[in-house]
């Protein structure tokens, strides 16, 4: 059933606002109350509803931010709290409605959508493919103590945030994968739901060299020292690594472990004298190539590598994204243009997992993902290599 726009949109009163939260409620086991105050911090406008028969059948917030790919920052609709009303489930409406979705982003002229999935088979049918990860590092704090106390650490101040937000920006843009953040990741980083979070900067001659948000958790019985939970843990000079994490090495008295959301080869972690640390998978996350044309054009490429690819994509939902393209690199951009010989065929779905670097054309192509010959998986190899994507950030 073709959804019209008055089918999709934000919720439009405050009855349909409490709609949204019942089904967040239902479909993530939280209390009403918790589910109204997270629908009314977000706001009506971050959030989409489709209606069947006039009633909100299913809902998802719709978070514009960026993501860093190549050095560059490429717009995104982060997508999250996809939920359905148990009336409505197995009706097709949450496919539905993701078709709905990705029609307002492409309008929107937003060329990427990247969400974390709770079913892989919803979001494959419209589309997203796995594009990245998102680890828990767990260390021992007692391991921190590195000795480093030549930069000074205070709490943040509310005039802190500019310096923090370019602090994270300076580190973000060479991270494969992290977010641009908006509004709202920011929030869960300083005001995490039910959890109060504790910030702290690092200083030094440039000003905000680093910081720390962290949560204090109490021990179950009959432990009696408390876990650390960083929300965001940043630096952007050697010695600020090295003095944060001798700050939080400080806490080996009050706290057992140390724990932090990001990716598996967090640089951090080598400057750690043993490997007294664990990383664990928490999930892969997913993209969605919404424009492929815009998704090529705005994300950076190595600048020392040039070439060209042919390209025959399939897409189910899009026939601006159906056919043949070339993708021309050179200088650090990319130019896209129509036609060409389709050398390398492959469904939308498997050109994200390519385009954020998440696997390489080998890699697509030794599972059937991708039908290509040698020259094209070589040329495609140069030009997405890059190191494996991450996100710190849940939405």
């Amino acid at each position: 059933m073709e959804q019209t726009q008055a089918d999709f949109s934000p919720p439009r009163d405050a009855q349909e606002q409490a709609a949204v939260a019942d089904i967040v409620a239902q479909a993530f086991a939280m209390s009403p109350a918790d589910s109204l105050t997270l629908v009314q911090r977000v706001g009506a406008a971050g959030y989409r509803v489709l209606r069947e028969d006039g009633r909100v059948a299913s809902t998802l917030s719709y978070l514009r931010m960026g993501q860093w790919l190549g050095g560059r920052s490429v717009p995104i609709v982060g997508v999250g709290s996809v939920g359905v009303s148990p009336a409505h489930r197995g009706s097709g409406v949450a496919t539905r409605m993701m078709q709905a979705l990705l029609r307002e982003v492409r309008a929107e002229g937003v060329p990427l959508s990247v969400l974390y999935p709770a079913t892989q088979p919803l979001y494959r049918r419209v589309g997203y493919e796995l594009a990245g990860s998102r680890f828990e590092v767990r260390v021992r704090a007692g391991e921190l103590e590195l000795g480093e106390r030549s930069l000074s650490v205070r709490p943040v101040r509310p005039s802190d945030e500019a310096a923090i937000t370019e602090c994270y920006r300076r580190v973000a843009q060479h991270r494969q994968g992290w977010l641009d953040r908006g509004v709202n990741a920011w929030s869960r980083v300083r005001q995490p739901r039910g959890e109060v979070a504790y910030g702290y900067v690092v200083e030094g001659t440039s000003g905000v060299e680093g910081y720390v948000y962290l949560v204090r958790r109490a021990p179950p019985p009959p432990q009696l020292r408390q876990e650390i939970f960083l929300t965001d843990l940043v630096a952007s000079t050697p010695a600020a690594a090295r003095r944060l994490l001798r700050f939080l090495g400080d806490h080996r008295s009050l706290a057992h472990e140390v724990a932090w959301f990001g990716a598996s080869n967090d640089p951090l972690l080598m400057l750690l004298r043993e490997q007294a640390y664990q990383v664990k998978l928490h999930m892969h996350w997913m993209a969605r190539l919404v424009d492929v044309r815009g998704a090529m054009e705005a994300r950076g490429w190595p600048e020392e590598v040039s070439g060209a690819l042919h390209l025959e994509v399939d897409d189910d939902l899009f026939p601006e994204n159906q056919g043949r393209f070339v993708l021309e690199v050179s200088g650090g951009g990319a130019r896209v243009r129509a036609g060409g010989d389709g050398r390398m065929r492959l469904h939308v779905r498997d050109l994200a997992s390519l385009y954020t670097g998440f696997q390489s054309a080998e890699a697509l192509r030794q599972v059937g993902l991708v039908q290509a010959d040698d020259g094209s998986v070589r040329t495609a190899s140069a030009l997405f290599a890059s190191v494996a994507p991450s996100l710190c950030d849940m939405f």
